[in-house]
């Protein structure tokens, strides 16, 4: 009977019928009944509840980061034949618990079901032992049980905190005993899940006074929680029962993670961060010796991204809506300390102690299908996360330096551990050619996710313009020779603004959609990265064409672009020698030739005694006319409906004026692909072989290439130069005609300044 009436309920509430009966009618159909223990009080020294096989969740689910959800409960008890099983009952009765407190702070529900719904839990709330009976439930060895009891209880006490200002006194007095008596007491992860789940229904409330409740809610758990990170994390982790993800103290430790996450988030409501949402800053050394510990491969991967969301400012991204960030009166302070111990242990080779796990390229599974050849590398994800720990624990430490003595060795230091740690796991495929330069690492590294990418290129940058600034502030006038040192120290760290631009834009086959769409996008920092890069191109530009020239020589592009060298390039051996990273197969000797196909493209040759023959690879053409066939997965990287202003506080005034947000609905993403295709469409081969017509010399009749002649016949050219100046005149001109249409998401006038001058540079450069 009481199954039926618990149906009929959940239907109702479903489908936002109203309840017509009295409240306390409803209340007592929610009271749960949990036979106690005949040798005392306490209703969690035992329950008697019936064990069904249905009923135990495996130790895969258990482990899981939110583990079945509501919905998906009540829909399978809502179709289901129930019997009077006491199990079944207690079921529906926690899932409609979780129901009447989603639907009773939701603003969508109609305020006369909403304020009834509230009545209904307030009675209930006044049931004696309610919050005991649930918290006797979360040592369930029914892990459904466990898990929707743990859910309910989460939901009670965020309703108490919402409607009544006050925390639940039963509740917060389980929470610190368990805390307190870890490790003595090993479960703890249903208790730490329920008060992440707390936390994240707090962040989500947009009408809730998240600073005052949140401190109502951490401040009696605040000693007891910095305490217990520093007794969950200083174990020793050889155990087997940390390297089995399935055991009760590796779900300890994935619960721990979450909760710091969500502690991370809260952090930014609260004007005075409290010590547990800063511990993970001021003590991450617990943290980086999990990583490198004998630990399970899930568990390391957890605290890894968890670092990379906290060097982001980006932690609870899931959980808070809008752009977030943790900066407060403690932040500097704070990310400092995290820096420091980061940069610390990375010079201790911390990073060879870190085994990435295979690539996880299988659908729904992390092993291969039978009979499946595909070779799979490293974990990119990770490898990717922790790269960018580094880079931006460098940037913190740059940042917060005053002088060149105090970053110059730590920098380089980290920098070579870095390249190390990247060559180690980075397998190049048989159709890619060696990496012999170390600043092309960071776009083969981070290239398939754009949003890290830029904010590792971005890291680099900073640190480059802060060690410039303060070589410069201590030198009133540098040498020639200290100039041509520090261009040799910033290629051989791989951090060269101009050689990171120009790899990244020949991986993207220099097509300026695919800057159009990171600059539109909101996902990505590339807008203050490019608005920074142009000022610093706009102010070193005689570097920016040297660049230029070197990938024309020593990177494969075309022969020596200027026949006539300053006299100080003359003896600037360091751009051959230092900056080039032997590569297990070095390739040898390239030469030029222009083809006779009607695609126009230019390809290299190798050497070959007297007959110099030129084999076109397709794989290997840096320069095509259809460039659209490179790196296809490129071309379409955002929604254009989803950008939103770009944050431009940090760019400097010149880029601050009149940023608005312009909704792009579907008609107006229409015709920004339009534009952009025409113009694309209008611009399209022109780039033409420019070389001059050669002699021939030992021809073979048989062969369908051109001949090859000494390379001192071909006439210069200056191919990555007008290249990436092409690149950047084509941006400058779709933005202009979006902007003229009104299709730009903001005011992008000083961008269009910076690239107007750029051009106005190039030009008279090409001119000269």
């Amino acid at each position: 009977m009481k199954m039926s009436l618990l149906q009929q309920m959940y239907k109702d509430i479903l489908a936002g019928v109203p309840l017509a009966k009295e409240n306390r009618y409803y209340a007592s159909f929610l009271t749960l009944y949990i036979e106690q223990s005949p040798e005392g009080d306490e209703l969690c020294d035992r329950m008697h509840l019936p064990s069904t096989e249905g009923g135990i969740r495996s130790h895969q689910d258990a482990m899981s980061d939110t583990g079945p959800t509501a919905d998906d409960v009540s829909r399978d008890l809502a179709s289901m034949n129930f019997s009077s099983c006491p199990r079944e009952v207690m079921l529906l009765q926690l899932t409609l618990i979780k129901m009447l407190v989603d639907k009773a702070v939701s603003e969508e529900t109609e305020f006369s079901t909403r304020q009834k719904y509230c009545e209904i839990l307030i009675l209930l709330l006044k049931e004696p032992k309610i919050s005991s009976k649930l918290i006797c439930l979360l040592s369930s060895c029914d892990r459904l049980l466990s898990h929707m009891a743990s859910k309910s209880l989460a939901s009670l006490v965020y309703f108490q905190l919402k409607e009544e200002n006050a925390l639940n006194v039963t509740w917060l007095s389980h929470s610190l005993k368990t805390l307190l008596e870890f490790p003595m007491c090993t479960q703890v992860a249903e208790c730490l899940w329920t008060l992440t789940a707390i936390i994240k229904d707090i962040l989500k409330d947009e009408t809730l006074p998240k600073a005052g409740i949140l401190k109502k809610l951490l401040s009696p758990l605040d000693d007891v929680l910095e305490g217990f990170y520093n007794s969950i994390l200083l174990h020793h982790f050889d155990s087997h029962l940390y390297t089995s993800p399935y055991s009760e103290t590796a779900n300890n430790l994935i619960s721990f993670t979450d909760l710091l996450e969500a502690l991370l988030a809260s952090r930014t409501e609260l004007q005075l961060p409290l010590k547990c949402q800063r511990v993970l800053f001021l003590k991450v050394s617990y943290v980086l010796n999990v990583i490198s510990s004998s630990t399970h491969y899930f568990i390391k991967k957890k605290f890894i991204m968890l670092l990379k969301k906290c060097v982001l400012c980006k932690s609870g991204e899931d959980t808070v809506s809008g752009s977030q960030s943790l900066r407060n009166p403690y932040f500097y302070e704070d990310m400092l300390a995290l820096s420091n111990a980061v940069l610390q242990i990375v010079n201790l080779t911390w990073l060879d102690q870190i085994p990435l796990g295979e690539k996880a390229s299988y659908f729904g599974s992390s092993e291969a299908l039978p009979g499946d050849n595909t070779q799979s590398g490293s974990d990119q994800t990770v490898l990717r996360a922790i790269s960018l720990v580094v880079l931006k624990a460098l940037e913190f430490k740059f940042q917060n330096s005053a002088t060149e003595a105090e970053i110059k060795e730590v920098f380089q230091s980290s920098m070579s551990q870095l390249l190390t740690f990247w060559r180690s796991h980075m397998k190049c495929s048989p159709q890619s050619h060696p990496v012999v330069h170390h600043c092309e690492w960071l776009s083969l590294v981070f290239i398939e996710q754009d949003d890290d990418m830029w904010e590792a290129a971005k890291a680099l940058l900073l640190n480059y313009l802060k060690f410039d600034r303060l070589r410069r502030d201590a030198a009133d006038n540098l040498s020639q020779k200290e100039e041509e040192s520090w261009n040799c120290l910033t290629h051989a760290s791989g951090y060269n603004p101009h050689c990171i631009f120009l790899f990244f834009l020949e991986k993207i086959a220099f097509d300026s959609t695919v800057l159009l769409d990171f600059l539109i996008s909101s996902e990505t920092c590339f807008l203050e990265y490019l608005v920074r890069y142009l000022k610093l191109l706009r102010e070193d530009w005689h570097q920016f064409v040297n660049v230029c020239n070197y990938f024309d020589t020593k990177h494969g592009t075309c022969q020596p672009v200027s026949s006539i060298k300053p006299p100080h390039q003359e003896k600037q051996s360091c751009m051959s020698d230092v900056n080039l990273q032997n590569a297990p197969c070095e390739p040898e000797p390239q030469t030029l030739i222009p083809l006779t196909s009607s695609h126009s493209c230019l390809v290299f040759t190798t050497e070959q005694g007297d007959n110099e023959v030129a084999e076109s690879n397709q794989s290997k053409s840096l320069l095509c006319n259809d460039s659209t066939s490179l790196l296809g997965s490129l071309q379409s990287l955002v929604n254009y409906d989803s950008s939103e202003d770009s944050e431009l506080e940090s760019v400097g005034k010149e880029c601050l004026v009149n940023t608005e947000k312009m909704p792009l609905n579907n008609e107006h993403e229409t015709m920004i692909s339009e534009t952009v295709c025409s113009y694309t469409d209008d611009t399209q081969n022109k780039l033409k072989s420019q070389t001059l017509p050669l002699k021939q010399k030992g021809c073979n009749t048989s062969s369908s290439l051109a001949c090859i002649e000494p390379s001192d016949n071909i006439v210069p050219l200056k191919i990555m130069l007008y290249k990436s100046t092409k690149c950047l005149e084509e941006l400058q001109n779709a933005i202009s005609r979006l902007q003229r249409r009104n299709l730009f998401p903001y005011n992008p006038s000083a961008l269009l300044r910076l690239l107007s001058h750029v051009e106005k540079i190039s030009k008279s450069t090409n001119s000269a």
